[in-house]
Formats: C-alpha cells, structure tokens, sequence
C-alpha cells in the first residue's frame, strides 16, 4: 500500500503474491484464522459497531468484520488495491465503504469510529508513530493493530533486509508502542502473540499439527510472551 515504503504493497500484483505468501496452505488457512478469532476476542461485539480498517489492501480484515454486521469503512491510498477489496466485498455480499486515504492523516472527525483497525500497516508504513496516533485520534475508544517484536526472530529477519538494501521492514519494542499510545492518551488493555518460531520456517515443514504442538510446548516454556511474534496489541483511550 503507499501508505507504506514497498511498492510490493501498493500494486494489486504485489499484493496478491503477498496474500497467496502469508494465507494459502494449512499454516496460512491456520495464520488466518487466528487473526480472526483474536480480532473477534480483542473487539468483543462487533455487531453494528462502527469500525475504520485502516490500509485495507485488498479488504480481507474489512470483509470480515463486515461479515460480522459491522458498519466498516476501510481506507488505503492505491486505487487498484480498493477495486479489488470491492469487487471481493460484492463477491461475498457483504457492504464496506472502502475509500482512498493515507494512513498518516485521516480524513475523518476525532473519535469518529467505536473501533479502529490497522493490521499488518506499522511494520512498513513511512511514520509508524504519526499512523498510531492517527488511529488513537479517529476512535473512540478501541485500536487493535499488530507489529513484528524486536525480541523475536523478525529482528534478524529485519536486519538482513536492511543489510540487503531492501524495503523497510520494521520492528518495535513494546516500550515505543506504550509510550506512542500514552501520547493519544491510550493504553494497552490486551496483548496477543502468534508464534515462536519464524513463518517460513513452519511453512517449510507445513504441518498445522506440528506447528500447533511445537508453540504449545514454547508457551508452557514461557517463551511465547517474550519472543512471540508478530504481536496483536487492543489499545483503550484512557481518557
């Protein structure tokens, strides 16, 4: 998306080799559906609540709340990404107001939306801390997003790709997401996170069983709260 500094995500191409990368096969099908449940844990009613996606690409976490009946607008600045979220949305009979926006200054009133989303967006967008408070300004009172862990192996995976000379993908300390949300006023309510071990390595061995027994026995270890990745994070307004 352009709200982002890789082109890979802003044209419609790029992104659905990002989609068919991240969601296809059984650790994709596994990726996706916790994202779901966790959104659905994380929001609680999503029944004609009002609800921003914010850098929708192709309207995945869009249709899906919308699914839920939802009034959900979803904003991204590539026109070719909002074409294909529309003709998705109308292939699944579900109603999003998908518009062209930018992350990093929302046309919209302060505390505009019950809820607002920004998924998969921090990790590579221009300035993460303006599109975070961003988001803190247009809800009222609930922001979910999600960020790669600086104590999780996506810091090497960062470094490399910095090394290579590659687009930006970034990494945050849970430290710089506190006190970014403190600005707006808000504060973490919920903490949620996915995986020890890096993706391409359980889509390598490809097992949702595997996988699922292997971040079990991490998490009785007491590692999945310190090196999980990536991290879901439900921010309240405070005030």
């Amino acid at each position: 998306m352009p709200t982002r500094n890789s082109a890979a995500y802003g044209d419609l191409e790029g992104a659905r080799a990002f989609e068919e990368r991240r969601f296809s096969g059984p650790i994709g099908a596994m990726v996706a559906a916790e994202q779901q449940r966790v959104l659905a844990n994380m929001i609680g009613r999503i029944h004609e609540r009002t609800i921003l996606d914010i850098g929708t690409g192709i309207g995945r976490t869009a249709i899906t709340l919308a699914g839920g009946a939802a009034h959900v607008t979803a904003i991204d600045l590539s026109e070719a990404l909002l074409a294909e979220a529309r003709r998705r949305a109308a292939e699944q009979v579900v109603k999003v107001n998908f518009l062209r926006g930018d992350a990093h200054a929302l046309d919209f009133k302060s505390r505009s939306f019950d809820v607002v989303v920004c998924m998969g967006v921090l990790l590579s967008t221009r300035d993460w801390r303006q599109c975070l408070a961003e988001a803190c300004r247009v809800a009222d009172r609930l922001v979910v997003f999600d960020y790669p862990s600086a104590t999780s192996a996506a810091f090497f995976h960062s470094g490399i790709r910095r090394l290579l000379g590659r687009d930006v993908y970034r990494v945050l300390t849970r430290g710089a997401v506190e006190q970014t949300l403190g600005r707006s006023h808000f504060r973490v309510r919920s903490e949620h996170r996915q995986y020890v071990m890096p993706m391409w390595f359980h889509r390598a061995i490809g097992s949702r069983h595997f996988t699922a027994w292997l971040e079990d026995v991490f998490d009785r270890m007491g590692l999945l709260k310190v090196l999980g990745s990536p991290v879901t994070i439900c921010a309240e307004r405070a005030s």
